[in-house]
């Protein structure tokens, strides 16, 4: 049976969705260097001539761009039509895309937005492509990739004063639940192929304090020193499907296994004890926090 990261190989074809820059690109040069096909889909035109320009001199085998919005099922089968050109079928598809935004509690377009292209765009990219992928038993090996979030495992109220916060202000809830609904749909989705297409492996990515245009506000020049690369994040990709793990849980130069660990006991053991939801951030809470932490900084403005 082929190993999870034999899917990287020349001629393999590859779509990669949130591919102009950050982790998608990264993976795109990581799938480059194996002499792959690369698809790259973006919202970003002039994003993605940039990303063309710096693949092209790579090995990637072949290079296409598409731009289109992954919350549109229109835009969705205008890729697949376009993708089926020829009787190709995807060996390796990376839903990546994803937006950060804050709002209000009475702010519909907020919520109806974070879900559209984080949750829906998942979906959407699932629904699309899943025949490529299904009954794969004694083909080929093929991936599917899907991006999360610690935010939505560890499900922190947010990175700024919380005791000045509004009364109606929701924060990152609706970032928080759309990739909380992320980490179920893959993990439905690798239990399902692993009977029907064993040669189809399925991984949830989820980056740690990674230095993108999403989690710097386009603002800073320079990686800080605890961020990684998305380079690394790729890199941490390729080791842990080397390794035939589901879950792909980076660390960053700030945050260690260890302490996300400690952090998503934490959080599960808000419903086993029956404590109030997000107690690490509740202070009655705070002396149990810190000792359970370790004297880690809680107040951190890390990806969580």
């Amino acid at each position: 049976m082929p190993t999870p990261t034999s899917v990287f190989r020349p001629s393999a074809l590859a779509l990669i969705t949130g591919a102009a820059s950050g982790v998608g690109l990264a993976v795109a040069k990581l799938c480059a260097s194996h002499s792959m096909n690369l698809i790259l889909v973006d919202n970003n035109s002039a994003g993605l001539d940039e990303a063309k320009s710096t693949l092209a001199s790579t090995e990637a085998e072949g290079l296409e761009t598409y731009v289109m919005d992954v919350a549109s099922l229109e835009d969705w089968g205008n890729l697949r039509r376009n993708v089926e050109k020829g009787g190709r079928r995807l060996d390796f598809l990376h839903l990546n895309a994803g937006i950060g935004l804050k709002g209000e509690w009475t702010d519909s377009q907020y919520f109806q937005k974070i879900m559209d292209v984080n949750l829906f765009g998942v979906m959407n990219g699932i629904n699309t492509f899943f025949p490529h992928f299904e009954g794969n038993k004694d083909g080929e090996q093929k991936s599917i990739i899907v991006t999360g979030s610690k935010q939505g495992i560890t499900n922190p109220p947010g990175n700024i004063s919380y005791s000045k916060l509004p009364r109606q202000y929701a924060s990152n809830s609706a970032y928080n639940a759309s990739k909380s609904a992320v980490k179920t749909l893959t993990e439905h989705l690798s239990f399902d192929l692993s009977k029907s297409s064993p040669n189809t492996s399925v991984h949830l990515l989820v980056p740690g304090w990674t230095f993108t245009g999403l989690t710097n506000g386009g603002n800073a020049k320079e990686k800080p020193a605890g961020a990684w690369a998305p380079e690394q994040v790729a890199d941490y990709l390729f080791q842990k499907m080397g390794e035939g793990k589901f879950y792909a849980i980076c660390p960053d130069n700030d945050v260690q296994w260890e302490e996300d660990r400690k952090r998503m006991m934490w959080t599960m053991g808000d419903i086993v004890y029956e404590r109030q939801p997000q107690s690490r951030w509740r202070e009655e809470y705070k002396e149990e926090a810190a000792r359970t932490m370790g004297g880690m900084r809680l107040g951190s403005k890390q990806a969580e």
